[in-house]
């Protein structure tokens, strides 16, 4: 019984620590989201909802998002 106790806790705290709003629920990364932007150009935009999710569900969350740029909204850029 303690055994699975422990196993259960383990797998818990792995998906846990792995849920991250906006790498999961956001889609594809665009090559803008991963790019920083040059000097002088506007900050990318964030996504609020996913952030405060983040921030509320597991923080750790949040630096996967940064990490891959995933909290960062889309570029509309058409051509």
């Amino acid at each position: 019984m303690k055994k699975n106790c422990t196993k259960l806790a383990m797998a818990f705290l792995i998906v846990l620590s792995l849920n991250s709003c906006a790498t999961v629920f956001g889609g594809r990364v665009g090559e803008c989201q991963r790019t920083q932007p040059a000097p002088g150009q506007p900050g990318r935009q964030i996504r609020v909802v996913a952030l405060i999710a983040d921030v509320i569900l597991f923080w750790p969350g949040a630096i996967v998002d940064f990490a891959t740029g995933a909290i960062y909204r889309p570029c509309d850029v058409k051509k």
